[in-house]
């Protein structure tokens, strides 16, 4: 990570875009219709702290402010110029710009990468002129930038400056998407949420997605870096900023698009054909932290949910309702969500029965009936007075809330200071229909930390997603990193010849190198040598074709299981290596592998392929039908932690199946962690080599774990 320094020298160079003392606007007009009239409107309109400066080539004054033919007129420094120019005219001004000591530029204009070759080459040049004068820069092809602290409205969209601002300014945003990001903007405006940073990068010729997390993550005046992602250039710089958001407690939260995309290529191996981009990013977003917004719902529910600033200790949850249709909805929704609604205990429902009317429910949900919403509204209070000091509730959930109630109700006021005097999650979630879904009382609740936010929001989704990201905070806190392990390379850079498949045999030398336990096995040319093997192992034995050109061996009919005999072995060598000869002519096979039978157990697969974008990603699955059907598998980037390993056992579906099942034995679970930990050790030390891994089956024990096949793919 960097250091205190770095990270200060790159929030200066960031500073110009965000925090300008002076700004040039080049193509301002006073065509009401234009973008360079707009632009300059905006940052009047929005009271920029700094000076702002008009260029245009013959108009003396714009909008009351003096023009200057160019940026090199100005009488001050110019950090930020803003070119509201079209395509033609770019280089010429961002030129001008670096020979004037700019130090930053928003490019708005379009034409460059997006459209293709011609598009790319323009786009090059824009790079080549930022480097060389070292020129901050935001585009093209983008909608601006926003700083809604200091009036720097540095954008055209009256999308972005005809939005009312609310107080409260401590999440930034970040878009590869204009107008998504412009339409996100305005609705996390109208549920009360002001973002105080908005940028869209466009095309990312200079300042990326990243670096803009980077900025926000060291800023002071951010709690959280949010973020609409299409694809990530610099995965490694994001995983960094990931590791480091965790550490100071700031989410980062990103809706990234595309999960329909089909991702990588079909493969020699099952990871390899089951691994799709968006399957890698929702792993490598567990892994590092990231919350996954699903839509833009979540940016708006859990920003507004954590900056009440109270991480949920645990998932017990309990609901407050007036209405006992919405709070078993709203129950069914946490559940569905992995919430626990959990039962109340005896105390705590006797203490809220002694204050609520006999036909209410003091059981979860808590049941206060029409009475609290129409004629009793102090009943919402009583459970609360209950609820903040039971050891076995973390979250409290108000599902209707007093319409009339607003600041100058003690009531209201009463009901603030019971939640402030809590360290629980506190929230009211209202029915979205107009007239039911604004309290009077929302700002002062919210003022206190307390969030209001309407049900089509998908609070619920949201909490789940704090929860998760309360779970992985702490967990960060105690993280154990992978130690590193003495193997004998020698016996391994031989065999990675460049664009192979190895055989099973050379696989399984490679991973034994790494102290994964694979079957007992010789390679045998003749059946007399394949005998000897055999009985030297000791019956029962495993038959298969060994070679490089044959990575799945079922589909030549090239293994024969559980054989028991020397005549039974010698017939089914001759079948093994006529099939082989028969469906490929020409492989080369090195001769028939003869393996130890080894006891059932409970078959998984562990594999790695190596992704464009993140590199070396490990899978692994559930063995059998659930590979092969259910497609029950889990992903992370390399290189993975002890928690990573635990955390990809866990979420598979069949997750219980390692716990045993049917009077068997519980799989150990150890065993796989270690060889999870020895594969993501192997891959980093070999990433520039191999292409893929799979190990399928391996087979897992009470007590120990065996790969059974082995395929390792060069690059």
């Amino acid at each position: 990570m960097k250091t205190l320094n770095e990270i200060h020298l790159s929030n200066l160079e960031l500073d110009s875009l965000f925090h300008p003392r002076t700004i040039a606007v080049y193509g301002a007009s006073e065509n009401t219709k234009k973008i360079g009239y707009l632009q300059l409107q905006a940052l009047l309109n929005g009271r920029f702290e700094g000076e702002i400066y008009p260029i245009h080539p013959s108009s003396k004054e714009i909008a009351g402010l003096p023009c200057y033919q160019s940026v090199k007129e100005v009488p001050n420094k110019v950090d930020l110029a803003i070119l509201c120019v079209n395509i033609n005219h770019v280089e010429n001004c961002l030129i001008e710009c670096g020979k004037s000591g700019v130090k930053a530029a928003i490019i708005f204009a379009s034409g460059y990468s997006e459209i293709g070759e011609a598009g790319i080459k323009a786009q090059n040049r824009l790079k080549e002129i930022a480097d060389r004068y070292n020129i901050r820069v935001i585009g093209p092809n983008c909608v601006g930038l926003l700083n809604t602290t200091n009036g720097l409205m540095g954008t055209f969209s009256p999308g972005l400056t005809n939005i009312p601002l609310g107080k409260r300014r401590e999440v930034g945003f970040v878009t590869q998407s204009g107008a998504f990001g412009v339409l996100t903007y305005i609705a996390a405006a109208q549920h009360g949420l002001t973002f105080n940073y908005f940028v869209s990068v466009g095309n990312e010729v200079d300042v990326g997605f990243s670096d803009v997390i980077e900025y926000m993550l060291n800023d002071p005046n951010t709690t959280i870096a949010s973020g609409y992602l299409e694809g990530e250039k610099n995965p490694g710089k994001l995983r960094e900023l990931a590791k480091h958001a965790l550490e100071i407690n700031k989410p980062i939260v990103i809706m990234k698009s595309g999960r329909s995309s089909a991702g990588s290529r079909a493969a020699e191996s099952h990871t390899g054909s089951l691994a799709g981009a968006d399957k890698i990013y929702d792993g490598f977003f567990k892994q590092t932290g990231i919350v996954r917004a699903d839509d833009y719902d979540d940016i708006i529910s859990f920003s507004k949910l954590f900056l009440s600033n109270k991480l949920p200790a645990g998932r017990n949850t309990v609901i407050v309702t007036s209405s006992g249709g919405r709070g078993i909805n709203e129950a069914d929704r946490c559940e569905s969500y992995g919430l626990n609604i959990h039962p109340l205990s005896d105390k705590v429902k006797s203490e809220i029965e002694k204050n609520i009317p006999s036909y209410a429910s003091a059981l979860n949900p808590i049941d206060l009936t029409a009475a609290a919403s129409i004629t009793h509204p102090e009943l919402y209070i009583e459970p609360l007075k209950v609820l903040i000091n039971d050891p076995e509730t973390d979250i409290i959930i108000f599902s209707e809330f007093p319409m009339d109630w607003d600041e100058n109700t003690p009531l209201l006021q009463e009901f603030v200071e019971l939640c402030k005097s809590s360290d629980k999650l506190i929230f009211v979630t209202t029915f979205p229909l107009e007239g039911m879904s604004i309290p009077k009382g929302v700002q002062y609740l919210e003022d206190n930390g307390i969030p209001v936010i309407t049900g089509n929001l998908n609070p619920i989704r949201s909490l789940a997603k704090l929860v998760e990201y309360s779970e992985t905070y702490e967990k960060a806190k105690t993280q154990e990193q992978a130690h590193e392990r003495e193997v004998n390379k020698q016996n391994i850079q031989p065999l990675l010849t460049r664009n192979q498949t190895l055989s099973e045999s050379q696989s399984s030398e490679i991973l034994s190198q790494y102290g994964i336990q694979t079957t007992i096995q010789a390679v045998a040319d003749t059946e007399t040598n394949a005998v000897k093997i055999a009985n030297e192992i000791g019956y029962p034995v495993v038959l298969k074709i060994d070679s490089p050109d044959i990575p799945h061996k079922t589909e030549v009919d090239g293994i024969r299981l559980n054989i028991t005999s020397d005549q039974e072995l010698k017939e089914a060598f001759q079948e093994i290596y006529e099939n082989a000869k028969e469906h490929c002519p020409s492989a080369n096979i090195h001769g028939i592998s003869v393996q130890q039978m080894l006891p059932e157990g409970v078959e998984v697969i562990v594999g790695v392929t190596n992704d464009p974008t993140f590199g070396p990603v490990i899978m692994f699955g559930l063995g059998g039908v659930f590979v092969e059907v259910f497609k029950d598998v889990s992903f992370r980037v390399a290189p993975i932690t002890r928690q990573d390993a635990i955390s990809m056992m866990e979420e598979l579906r069949g997750h219980e199946l390692l716990k045993g099942v049917r009077n068997k034995k519980a799989a150990d679970k150890e065993a796989i962690i270690d060889v999870l930990l020895k594969v993501s050790a192997l891959i980093q030390e070999y990433q520039d080599d191999i292409q893929e891994i799979d190990i399928n089956p391996l087979i897992v024990y009470e007590k120990g774990i065996t790969a059974a096949d082995a395929l390792i793919v060069t690059k």
